[in-house]
């Protein structure tokens, strides 16, 4: 009996993920499923592919050597995709673009409205997450990425340059233009180092008041005057509940980038869509580099 290539899918996402819970999540099944498809692919193999142990699934020398043949498959599965999506010079059908969440809520959604109103024959599907998303896979057809240097499998182009500054909101503004020794408190992100050195001349007296894992919680946080926190200007610029904090030079920040993946790049309604893009976010610039504040 030979082992389906659906179940190979089910070993191979067990090992990368390293069990039953990674594997259930990336698929979008149960444990059950993928417990019930690794043993039909062990039965048409005739071999064991992991032992179960107590702190769950471990993959054997047969259950490695199956998941190498799986990500061969997977991977030449992905290359036919692309040679064929190549070959489309349609200006209709689907394309899937990823973003992150607050460049669609900030800046990028008026600019969809813009294009699907001018290509409607277009089936644009968002993803909006901070995810970073296989596009040699099709996870995605187009990204818009905050990056200083994509990987080398993708194309496009660094639309603008950004910069960073310091935000609280005029309520505590107020607070600390009122006090004759103000103290800073600030909201530290749990992935980025505490507060910045920066801040030490204008602001010597300063403490870590909360500490937040999403930019979207640090927001909320800086406008309920818990704090002040380092964002991307397009971000606090365009917030009429803050303000950036005074006498801090603006910070250096990853660049914004309209990608897709080299294969993929001469796709008509891709093509299309990355020039219209492109040219949009590039208006922004002043907004992105702190030069223009609403």
């Amino acid at each position: 009996m030979m082992i389906e290539w659906s179940d190979l899918r089910y070993v191979l996402e067990t090992v990368r993920h390293g069990g039953l819970s990674g594997a259930a999540r990336a698929l979008g099944v149960n444990h059950a499923t993928v417990a019930r498809r690794i043993q039909a692919a062990e039965q048409a193999c005739g071999a064991m592919l992991f032992d179960r142990l107590p702190g769950g699934y471990a993959p054997t020398e047969a259950g490695l050597e199956a998941a190498r043949t799986a990500e061969a498959m997977e991977s030449a599965s992905a290359g036919l995709s692309l040679s064929i999506a190549a070959r489309d010079q349609r200006l209709s059908g689907p394309l899937t673009l990823t973003a992150p969440q607050l460049i669609v809520e900030r800046v990028l959604a008026p600019l969809l409205a813009e294009f699907c109103a001018a290509h409607p024959d277009i089936d644009l599907r968002l993803l909006a997450s901070n995810e970073t998303l296989n596009l040699s896979q099709r996870q995605a057809d187009v990204a818009i990425r905050i990056s200083d240097a994509p990987v080398d499998t993708l194309v496009g182009t660094r639309v603008a340059e950004q910069r960073a500054a310091i935000y609280v909101s005029h309520g505590y503004a107020r607070q600390l233009a009122a006090s004759p020794r103000p103290r800073l408190d600030w909201i530290r992100f749990s992935h980025w180092p505490g507060i910045p050195d920066d801040l030490g001349e204008a602001w010597p007296e300063r403490r870590i008041a909360l500490t937040v894992d999403d930019m979207v919680a640090a927001i909320g946080a800086v406008r309920a005057g818990i704090g002040a926190t380092r964002m991307p200007c397009f971000l606090g610029d365009t917030d009429p509940a803050l303000t950036r904090l005074p006498d801090v030079a603006l910070f250096a920040y990853p660049g914004v980038w309209v990608l897709t993946h080299r294969d993929l790049q001469r796709v008509k309604r891709i093509e299309t869509f990355m020039t219209f893009t492109s040219a949009r976010l590039r208006q922004l610039r002043p907004l992105f580099a702190g030069d223009q504040r609403n």
